[in-house]
């Protein structure tokens, strides 16, 4: 249960903060949740943000295309400052090609039929 509600909260701030993941989070605080609160796993999938996300995953691991393109401008708002405010550009490398790597993974996902 204290994965879960750590999970939700991570899931909250990576909401507002950009580069922090949402989806991931959630998913996972879902899982968690699962076994150890039935309140909390029916709290989720009720959420009218949360609980779209979930049953399109659940539903072939379909992510709407607005989700991506959400991710895609966080990752390239956090690219930016990344790239601006590295000092070591091995790092920047590495942050850039993990963040292109998710972005392809991402776009190959299905989308959900509307």
């Amino acid at each position: 249960m204290a994965f879960s509600v750590l999970c939700v909260l991570l899931g909250l701030i990576g909401a507002v903060v950009p580069g922090m993941p949402t989806t991931v989070f959630i998913l996972m605080a879902a899982w968690a949740a699962m076994r150890s609160s039935p309140r909390l796993h029916g709290w989720l999938y009720a959420h009218s943000m949360f609980g779209p996300i979930l049953r399109n995953w659940d539903e072939g691991g379909q992510v709407s295309r607005r989700v991506k393109w959400t991710a895609s401008a966080s990752m390239l708002f956090s690219s930016a400052l990344i790239f601006h405010l590295s000092v070591k550009p091995w790092l920047t490398g590495l942050a850039l090609a993990v963040m292109a790597c998710v972005l392809v993974w991402l776009w190959l996902r299905p989308e959900p039929v509307a």
